[in-house]
């Protein structure tokens, strides 16, 4: 576990704050990109009084900071709560990453406050990003729940997918949790097995995403089709389908998701390799 930064309530200097107020973080509305995230040497210059603060390392040589704060009213007019998926693609990439980090920290000081083992309160574990129990000696680490998400292709086509949790029209590749004692290969097959009916061959690791609602690690992989006709199990996915790179549904996840660029990777022609 890597050692935490030096943590306090305030910085000396102008930080960046990753102010929440329940799933909402507050924004400059006047501002674009960088600038949408508020800087300040205190979250009180910002007009709000978090009741936890966490140093969550640094962004362009400026510290930042995690707070939480129990009331949502904006402390200008200039500023506002914003739910974090809409600001997929809108923030800098690595200023989204810093966002999604604080957000699944203020999640964690939320919930685990008390020993999961004895329940008694749990405090800080000086130098880790833990929680230590002093009645029992547990410790506890910020949970991370790894989740697999696949591009199945098959002669030229990609297999896309509507889930129940969509809203109308959207499609995108299939993704499930990792279930215990699975490895992330097993998990490939039995999700795609599970929800859709097919078996897949040739799986291939793609890419990784931290996806912080509220603390999942999305593992993305390419795979093949290898046997089998599609039927959709009307639980989790409704509707599925093999598409051509030209005749896409027209709603698809937005760019900057681990889904929208396992997409973008079969539009570009790259998995044309994989014959049947």
């Amino acid at each position: 576990m890597r050692p935490v930064e030096k943590t306090g309530t305030a910085p000396e200097e102008s930080a960046y704050w990753f102010v929440f107020h329940r799933d909402r973080m507050l924004l400059n509305e006047a501002a674009q990109g960088l600038a949408m995230i508020p800087t300040a040497a205190s979250a009180e210059e910002l007009g709000v009084y978090p009741h936890t603060t966490l140093c969550i390392g640094q962004y362009n040589d400026k510290p930042c900071f995690a707070a939480d704060v129990s009331m949502g009213i904006p402390p200008s007019r200039s500023m506002r709560f914003s739910e974090l998926r809409p600001l997929i693609g809108m923030l800098p990439d690595q200023l989204f990453c810093r966002a999604g980090t604080a957000f699944q920290l203020i999640h964690w000081e939320r919930t685990w406050r008390f020993c999961p083992r004895c329940a008694a309160p749990l405090y800080p574990k000086p130098g880790e990003r833990a929680k230590t129990c002093h009645a029992c000696s547990f410790t506890g680490y910020p949970p991370i729940s790894p989740a697999v998400i696949v591009a199945v292709v098959r002669d030229g086509k990609l297999l896309l997918a509507h889930s129940s949790r969509f809203r109308a029209g959207l499609y995108s590749v299939l993704a499930g949790f990792v279930e215990a004692g699975e490895t992330l290969e097993e998990c490939v097959r039995r999700e795609i097995r599970e929800e859709v009916n097919i078996e897949v061959a040739d799986i291939r690791y793609f890419g990784s995403m931290s996806w912080p609602f509220p603390h999942s690690l999305m593992v993305g992989f390419t795979a093949r089709h290898a046997a089998g006709e599609i039927a959709a199990d009307q639980a989790e996915i409704d509707d599925a389908g093999w598409f051509t790179a030209d005749a896409l549904p027209e709603l698809l996840p937005v760019k900057g998701t681990l889904s929208r660029q396992l997409i973008d990777w079969f539009v570009s022609g790259e998995a044309d390799g994989r014959a049947e």
